[in-house]
């Protein structure tokens, strides 16, 4: 699969946003459904809709790359490097990640009905270091061919990594993310 025709569709509700980016030169050829904009509508239901509405607008494609406004650091050469690495295996779920700090072998616990504490994945590792490595999803970037997730979502892709260090995978969720990441950007620490 090669990425040679590129299309960007911005999905939204909102028609001020909607202005906004078509004033940049991008396309927004229809506005996201309302219920499709809630904060309790799934991304996978807007994307399905996104696709939909691309397909019967004439676009021909076998691919998406999900680009969440979220990822205030994701740059050029981080989407340039996940569709070559996606290319390699374009029948799979390409995730941005990184590595994750939290071990479930060894620092992550869950509480038991009687209220303890135990080891949230059991294993008999003695030091962090030894455990196996796990990955935070940083949403920042996801490919994934569009056939197999229209026909099952994201749970029946098989998943591939595409590693990013954790400051370029700083995820707005929170005030707290947001106070960083313009704390970042004043001191002018690079991130890539």
């Amino acid at each position: 699969m090669v990425f040679q025709d590129q299309y960007i569709y911005v999905s939204t509700d909102s028609q001020e946003i909607k202005e906004v980016v078509e004033s940049s030169g991008l396309e927004v050829p229809f506005l996201r459904p309302a219920e499709l904009a809630t904060d309790t509508s799934s991304s996978e239901d807007a994307l399905k809709h996104a696709i939909t509405e691309a397909v019967q607008n004439g676009l021909l494609f076998d691919a998406v790359v999900l680009l969440q406004p979220t990822s205030p650091f994701r740059n050029e050469e981080h989407i340039q490097e996940a569709i070559k690495q996606f290319e390699q295996h374009s029948d799979s779920l390409l995730l941005s990640v990184t590595e994750a700090k939290e071990n479930p072998y060894y620092t992550l616990m869950e509480e038991d009905n009687q209220g303890f504490l135990q080891k949230s994945k059991e294993a008999t590792f003695t030091r962090r270091q030894d455990c196996p490595s796990v990955w935070n999803v940083n949403g920042s970037i996801y490919i994934f061919p569009k056939k197999e997730f229209i026909e099952g979502g994201f749970d029946t892709l098989s998943k591939r990594k595409f590693v990013m260090n954790a400051l370029a995978s700083i995820d707005l969720d929170s005030p707290s993310d947001w106070t960083i990441a313009e704390s970042l950007l004043k001191a002018g620490i690079s991130v890539y």
